[in-house]
This record gives C-alpha cells, sequence and structure tokens, in this order.
C-alpha cells in the first residue's frame, strides 16, 4: 500500500474502492481562425444557456445548502458579461469559441484572485463554469464526478461546488484531492456531509494503478492500494442534539452562528436554524460599483440580508478592501505586498468619509429590519484603531462594536483591544496565514494553515483569557469554527460564540450540547500541550474518549 500525507479537514476514517473524478480538459487551441466570427460568437450564449438549464435541473431535486449553490453556479453561468465578453474575443480575434470562452473566464477568475479573501476562493467555481461551457460547445462530457454505482473514495485534484452538491453521503466514503486547503470548499463540503476528507495530498494522482483506499480525516494519512480492501463507512457526526439554542451540557452559553456574505446566503443560515450571524460580508454591495454605492442603495442591500434576522444577533464586518481587494473608486495604488498594506481598517483612516456612510446604511438597515446589529472592523492592529473605529461607529448610532483579530499584534494585545471595544472576533483564516507567514490559497503550505497548528491556538487562548478577565465575549467566525471537535476546543479555550458556513451549524452545535465547559477545557489544555497539528487534534480526541 501507498502511504501518502495531506491535511485531514473531516473527521473519520473510512476505506473501499476508489472513482477518479475526471480531470480538466485540455485547454482549446487558439487556431485555426474560424471563418465566420459572428456565427461562431452566436454558438455561446446558447451553450452557457445549456449549462445553465442542467444546473437548475440538477437543482430541482435537491434542498437546502445543495439547491443553492447549483443555482448560483447556474447563474454564474448565465452571467451576461462572461458571454458578451467571449463573443468580442470571437469577433476581434476570430479565435474559436472554446478558447474565447476559457480567455473571457480567465479574465474574470483573475480579477477575482486579485480581490483576495472569500472572493478569491470563488476562483474555483468560474473555472468549474468555464469547463462547462467549453464541453458543451466541444460536444463532450464536462469534467466532474461520475455516476457512482457503490460505495467509493472520491479521488480529485480539486472539487467545484457544483461538483459535489448533490453528492449522496451514503456512495460518498471520503473525499480526497490532490490541492485545496482547510478553509476550501472541499473540506466545507466534507464537514456538512459528515464524512471524512483529506487535502492537499501531494502525489495523490501520480501515476497509482490503485484500485482502493484508505483514509484518516483525523490524522491526513492516506493509504492507496492495487487490492481491494474492506469497505468501512465513518460514523456520522450526531446532529440530534442541535435545538437551535447553543450551549454545553451543563450549561454554558454559547452562540452557533452562521458567516454570510450577500442575501442569498440567508436562506441556508436559517434552514440550519443559526441563532443568528457572527460575520456578514459586505463586500458584495461594492465588488460591481464603479463608483462607491450611496447610502440609499447600501442600506436597501444590507436590510435584505438582515430581515429574516429579525430580533437576532448580526455582527456586520464593514468594508474589507484595499490593494490586496481593489475595487475602483478606492484608489490604493499599486503596493509591493499588497497582504501586508493598506487594507480593511487601514482605507478608512485615509477615506474616513466612505466608512461613515457605510455606517449610516447599516444603522439605518437595522432599524429597517429589526435585526440586533453590532459592526466589526477588518484588519485592527492596535488599541487606537479598535478605539477611532468604536467612536465612529457609536456616533452613527451602533450602540455594539468589536474589532476582527487577524493580525498576531492583535492577539498579543487582545486586554487593551478589549477595552476599546465590545469584543472581539477570530479570523481564524487570515490569523493563521500571518502567523505562519503562509498564503492560504496555496496548497503546498496547506499544513501551515491548518487550524489545530498549536501556536495558533496559543494564542486563540491569550485572547479567551483576556475575553474572560474582561467580561466581554470573543467568537470566532473563520473556518476553524466549522469543526466540530475544534469547536468544543474552542469553547475550552475561552470562546464564547462560533460561526460558520451554514451546513456546519447543526454539527457544531450538537457537538458543543454534549459535553460541559470543564471537558472541553481539559481537550483544550491537551492540545495546547501539542508539538504539531495532528498531536493536538490526537490529544483533544483522546480527552473527548
Amino acid at each position: 500500500m501507498l502511504r501518502l500525507s495531506g491535511v485531514g479537514v473531516s473527521n473519520g476514517q473510512a476505506a473501499g474502492p476508489v472513482v477518479r473524478v475526471a480531470e480538466p480538459l485540455p485547454e482549446p487551441p487558439a487556431s485555426p481562425a474560424v471563418t465566420d466570427p459572428g456565427a461562431e460568437a452566436a454558438r455561446i450564449s446558447p451553450a452557457a444557456q445549456a449549462v445553465a438549464d442542467g444546473l437548475f435541473a440538477r437543482a430541482a431535486g435537491v434542498e437546502g445548502d445543495a439547491k443553492a449553490v447549483l443555482e448560483t453556479t447556474a447563474a454564474m453561468a448565465m452571467d451576461p458579461s462572461l458571454s458578451s465578453r467571449a463573443e468580442q474575443l470571437v469577433n476581434q480575434r476570430a479565435v474559436p469559441a472554446p478558447r474565447a470562452v476559457l480567455e473571457a473566464a480567465d479574465e474574470f477568475a483573475e480579477s477575482l484572485r486579485a480581490t483576495g479573501g472569500y472572493l478569491a476562493e470563488r476562483v474555483r467555481d468560474v473555472h468549474d463554469v468555464r469547463d462547462r461551457i467549453i464541453a458543451e460547445l466541444l460536444g463532450v462530457r464536462p469534467p466532474g464526478v461520475p455516476t457512482l454505482l457503490e460505495p467509493s473514495v472520491l479521488l480529485a485534484r480539486d472539487l467545484a461546488p457544483a461538483d459535489t452538491a448533490d453528492l449522496d453521503p451514503d456512495l460518498v466514503l471520503a473525499l480526497v484531492t490532490e490541492e485545496g486547503g482547510p478553509t476550501s470548499h472541499t473540506a466545507i463540503l466534507a464537514r456538512s456531509l459528515g464524512i471524512p476528507a483529506v487535502v492537499a495530498v501531494r502525489g495523490l494522482l501520480a501515476g497509482t494503478s490503485a484500485i482502493a483506499a484508505e483514509v484518516d480525516g483525523d490524522s491526513g494519512a492516506v493509504g492507496l492500494s492495487e487490492e481491494r480492501v474492506e469497505v468501512r463507512a465513518a460514523e456520522r457526526t450526531d446532529t440530534v442534539n442541535w435545538t437551535g439554542s447553543g450551549g454545553t451540557s451543563d450549561g454554558t452559553r454559547v452562540k452557533i452562528l452562521a458567516n454570510v456574505g450577500a442575501a442569498a446566503d440567508t436562506a441556508a443560515a436559517v434552514s440550519a436554524r443559526a441563532e443568528g450571524v457572527g460575520l456578514f460580508r459586505t463586500e458584495f454591495c461594492y465588488l460591481a460599483a464603479e463608483d462607491e454605492p450611496d447610502v440609499a442603495t447600501q442600506r436597501a442591500a444590507y436590510a435584505e440580508v438582515l430581515e429574516p434576522f429579525a430580533g437576532k444577533p448580526v455582527v456586520v464586518r464593514t468594508l474589507d478592501a484595499g490593494a490586496d481587494k481593489p475595487l475602483g473608486f478606492l484608489e490604493t495604488g499599486a503596493e509591493p505586498n499588497p497582504a501586508l498594506g493598506v487594507r480593511g481598517l487601514r482605507v478608512a483612516f485615509d477615506r474616513p468619509e466612505v466608512l461613515d456612510r457605510q455606517l449610516a446604511a447599516i444603522a439605518a438597515a437595522a432599524g429597517d429590519s429589526g435585526a440586533d446589529v453590532s459592526v466589526m472592523a477588518p484588519m485592527v492592529a492596535t488599541p487606537e484603531e479598535a478605539a477611532w473605529f468604536s467612536e465612529r461607529a457609536r456616533t452613527a448610532g451602533i450602540a455594539r462594536v468589536g474589532a476582527m483579530v487577524e493580525v498576531p499584534a492583535a492577539a498579543l494585545i487582545a486586554g487593551e483591544l478589549l477595552e476599546a471595544v465590545d469584543f472581539v472576533s477570530i479570523g481564524t483564516n487570515d490569523l493563521a496565514q500571518y502567523v505562519f507567514a503562509a498564503d492560504r490559497q496555496l496548497g503546498a503550505l496547506a499544513g501551515l494553515n491548518d487550524p489545530w497548528q498549536p501556536a495558533l491556538l496559543r494564542l486563540i487562548a491569550m485572547i479567551g483569557r483576556a475575553g474572560v478577565e474582561t467580561g466581554k465575549s470573543v467568537g470566532v467566525c473563520g473556518e476553524a469554527a466549522a469543526d466540530p471537535l475544534l469547536g468544543r476546543v474552542l469553547v475550552g479555550l475561552g470562546v464564547s460564540s462560533l460561526s460558520m458556513v451554514a451546513t456546519a451549524v447543526p454539527a457544531v452545535g450538537s457537538a458543543v450540547a454534549g459535553v460541559s465547559l470543564r471537558a472541553c477545557e481539559r481537550a483544550a489544555e491537551a492540545a495546547l500541550a501539542a508539538s504539531d497539528a495532528a498531536g493536538a487534534k490526537a490529544a483533544a480526541r483522546a480527552a473527548f474518549e
């Protein structure tokens, strides 16, 4: 058996026959030049519509998050800007339609990658739509998950949302990918389905003739075998205990919240019975805007997201943009290292009027919707920055003000930070990449971005202690909160709210409800004492067992 290792992102062990997800199609050539560009360009919109129709048909057969994912991908396929740009390339350069779609989609993907953060992680979705339209134009089967005839382990280079949205968890024993990281779609999906998953497995697809695999989502170990193995399915995460009100078995209150980025995300959060929203990303309101949206436009957009949460807590993050996430109207200019430059709250120091207008819109939308709204600023590094933001937010009429902890400096002075604001929320995705100087988009460094890394846990413990000492709440809104086992450990570190992708809410809420606070604290102590991520996870699991 060939032994490989990666990053375990969804717990459990499973084994069975392997099914390989088809690789992307070869890059379509730019030649020969087409003789009738008009006719060739006219093929593109119908192909995009056919792809969208197929995705909508799949969406009609499922519910919840799977339906939302498929409908969102269908809408992306129908995006007129993609088709019109591809048609323009055909007419300008006489390139074949498949090549034009490739280039147009890659332009769009590059703009998302430059935007950074959450939106950069959607590049895989654009590539998926691109490949489906190209396959339609070529008259071939699109890449993706084949029909499964028996319970199997899926091996892939990476997985797009539409590849996996309607997977049958009774037929998928585990997911293993060569690329991706702890915050990838594969990780999120696997946790929501309750199946083991390992990502960033180098050499997974390199010429192996394996017909079976053993997968350990706890340790990240993967074994590939050229002989059949006994089929074993992982035990599914129990979600029976999720009542819609979070807390430990001995009554310690822990809010279980959802992360949302637009109105489309709210249905999934409501369906999962999230107690509210711990991270509302507001960038969606600005992305397509050449000019800054006015207060009325922002107010209406925010209210649409807030209305389903009337009477419930919603934490709104103010605009997280900058040189690493460029927006036309901000004109932050080029920087040698945008991830370490003017981004997040730092943009507002030079353009405070942009922040003030957004705060006014948030306050008005809160009144319109009846939601219990708080605001928090991204990329806060010092108490002075937190105090500056707090004063402006309170002047706008927002009573509860917080700060994101994504910068190691903010973790180290969490006590002073909490003197300036009412709460902090830890963005584990960014905090990890800054602590380890490891780009979270880079699969080769996925191990360093593992949220079980003891160095990251020790920083979270410092923040948790500061929260206890000041009597103020500490939340986690990064993907670390979506792991049921790690969620328990975070509670043991002093975290009082967990916010995550909506699909993870029932599993995390149930996991926290099944143990006492003292059990969480013992597991946290064991994890903190470990020397590496795998050891921390194993120690925490053993503490609960």
